[in-house]
Order: structure tokens, then C-alpha cells, then sequence
């Protein structure tokens, strides 16, 4: 079997810049490589106060982007993980086997969590700490041995690795253990007014990130106004979080490497630094639009022509799976 390749992006908010070059790019470059399976994650958006309406558009938003960003439904496999009914039920199967104890260690749900309780009228969601497993099901459903995943994503992985190694010593399963594949410097985008947070698509301040459907214009002026520091040199540097940014997002849409950014802008100001990279956000935004509104037509079609190759795939290795746990 060809080696598998599996990602996902969970239907809450809009894509932003940061999901492309951490997630969505580092697939496009493998996708003709491997059997590649990618999913619109609509049901762990669930896991959040969202209304029905607002996930209906944002599912099909997404997979519409998928495709506009270059994810070939002929070559790889695009659906909505509400369609593979498998993903729930081996989300149960694991869960089984979790415990509470390495749930309530991950870092996105302590932070999370926080968030809910500081917010008296809300109450912590189950699923904000059983997450992480049904995110282990989307992945060892299919056994792939590679998964394109942000920073941010990390430890969640290894949760579904050390799962994957748990069922294969208790019950014999043959799970692989999935290894990651991040974009190195555009790993992790950064919020472009609080630099030392991640760019966020749930975020409410609209300025902090460069949403994929923004206005290019607006996506500019975004740039121009991004938080920085007064040195007024470039370089990289931990105690320069807002400079260190927008040269990851340079490297990431020009496709240069670290050396080349700084051999670019070597004695250049943040003035010059931010014009280049508006610009090259700009005409990013352009082309990737124009993509995404002749494709939002089409995405039921294609999403319902490859769920049923996906699920006869899911559901043979679901049954594989409960009969070596005696079910």
C-alpha cells in the first residue's frame, strides 16, 4: 500500500494566512507523493458555541478553499468528516482506551478551558477535553504514516501516537505511528498585533490576522499596521516576535529560504519590510480568490463522489480494527 498522507482543518471561523502556510501548503507540496486524504473538520467545531447557520457556511467555505489552494480531487481524496461515520464510532473505541488524566495534560485545553471558565455564563464543553481523541480517529482511521500538522498541533499528534501504540500492543491493531510533517519557520504565523500569540481564524480582532477571503486591499493595510518594534533592523530574533513574523510570512508565499529573506532585506527598514510583504499578501489574495468563487459551485458534487471511495476505505479498517477488539 502507498504510504498515506491525512489532514484536516476544523470549520470554526475563516481560513487565515497562518492555516495555509502552516497546514494547508505543507500538504499541496506532498499531495501527488502519497494516497492523500484531506477533510473539512465540521464536526469538531461542535466543540464551540457555533451557530448552525455559521457552520454551514464555514464547512463549505473551507472545502471550497481546499480546492482554490491547490488540493486536486483527482488525486486526492476531499470530504467532510460529518460524511465518514467511522470517525465517531473509532473515536469511541479509543476513547476507551484514554484516560482523563492525559486529556486534561493538553496544553490547548488547559488554555482553552481557562477562557470558558474566566466567562460565567459558559460551562467547559465535554468535548473541548475529548478532542485530541477524535482528532487520533481522523488520523489512524486511515493509517497514514505522514500527517502535515502546525506547531500548535503537535501534541495532539503525539497523543495519537502514543494511542496508536497502546492498541497495538493490547489488541494487535497495526496502526502506524504518524509522523509530522511541519513547514519549519511558517509552522506557526503569528498574530500581527500580539505577535507572541498564534494567528487565530476564531479570533474577533480582525486586524491580528490575514483572513484568506479579506479584501486584498484591506490585507495590505493589515501589514502596513502590524505591530513591530523601534529597532528598525531585520533580523530574527526571540525578543522581535512581530518583525521575526512577517519575514515567515515572506519566506512562505516567495518560497525563499531564511538566508535569502535576510540577504533581501539586509539593510532595509521596517517601512521597505512591510510594503513587500503586503504586496506579495495582496497578490497572493487576488489569485487565490478568483480560484476559490469558480469553485464554491462545485463542492457538493466532488465532496459526495469522494466520500464513497473514503467511506468503503474507513469502514474496512474500522471493521478490521472491532474484530480484534472482540466486537
Amino acid at each position: 500500500m502507498e504510504d498515506r498522507l491525512v489532514s484536516g482543518i476544523t470549520a470554526t471561523g475563516r481560513l487565515t494566512l497562518g492555516n495555509f502556510l502552516g497546514a494547508i501548503k505543507p500538504f499541496l507540496k506532498i499531495q501527488n507523493q502519497h494516497e492523500s486524504f484531506i477533510f473539512v473538520a465540521d464536526l469538531h467545531a461542535l466543540t464551540i458555541d457555533i451557530n448552525p447557520k455559521e457552520l454551514s457556511e464555514n464547512r463549505k467555505s473551507i472545502f471550497a478553499m481546499y480546492l482554490a489552494c491547490g488540493v486536486n480531487p483527482e488525486k486526492t481524496n476531499i470530504f467532510f468528516q460529518s460524511q465518514i461515520h467511522a470517525h465517531t464510532e473509532l473515536y469511541w473505541l479509543l476513547q476507551s482506551r484514554t484516560t482523563i488524566g492525559e486529556l486534561s495534560r493538553m496544553t490547548q485545553f488547559k488554555d482553552k478551558s481557562k477562557v470558558q471558565q474566566e466567562n460565567k455564563t459558559e460551562k467547559v464543553p465535554t468535548g473541548l477535553l475529548t478532542y485530541p481523541v477524535l482528532m487520533a480517529a481522523d488520523i489512524l482511521l486511515y493509517n497514514p504514516k505522514y500527517v502535515p500538522v502546525g506547531a500548535d498541533q503537535l501534541q495532539h499528534l503525539e497523543l495519537a501516537r502514543n494511542i496508536a501504540t497502546r492498541f497495538n500492543n493490547i489488541y494487535g491493531t497495526n496502526f502506524n505511528l504518524p509522523q509530522a510533517i511541519t513547514a519549519k519557520e511558517t509552522a506557526k504565523i503569528m498574530s500581527l498585533t500580539e505577535p507572541t500569540k498564534k494567528m487565530s481564524k476564531s479570533t474577533t480582532n480582525l486586524n491580528s490576522a490575514i483572513f484568506l477571503l479579506d479584501d486584498p486591499e484591506i490585507a495590505y493595510q493589515k501589514i502596513q499596521k502590524a505591530i513591530t518594534d523601534s529597532e528598525n533592523k531585520i533580523y530574527f530574533a526571540e525578543d522581535k516576535p512581530g518583525v521575526s513574523n512577517l519575514l515567515n510570512i515572506f519566506i512562505g508565499l516567495s518560497d525563499s529560504t531564511k538566508e535569502e529573506a535576510l540577504e533581501f532585506f539586509k539593510d532595509k527598514n521596517y517601512k521597505f519590510l512591510k510594503e513587500k510583504v503586503g504586496e506579495l499578501v495582496k497578490e497572493f489574495l487576488i489569485n487565490l480568490q478568483q480560484k476559490y468563487y469558480k469553485n464554491i459551485e462545485n463542492i457538493e458534487k466532488i465532496a459526495q463522489e469522494s466520500a464513497i471511495k473514503v467511506n468503503k476505505i474507513a469502514n474496512e479498517n474500522l471493521n478490521k480494527i472491532k474484530t480484534l477488539m472482540g466486537l
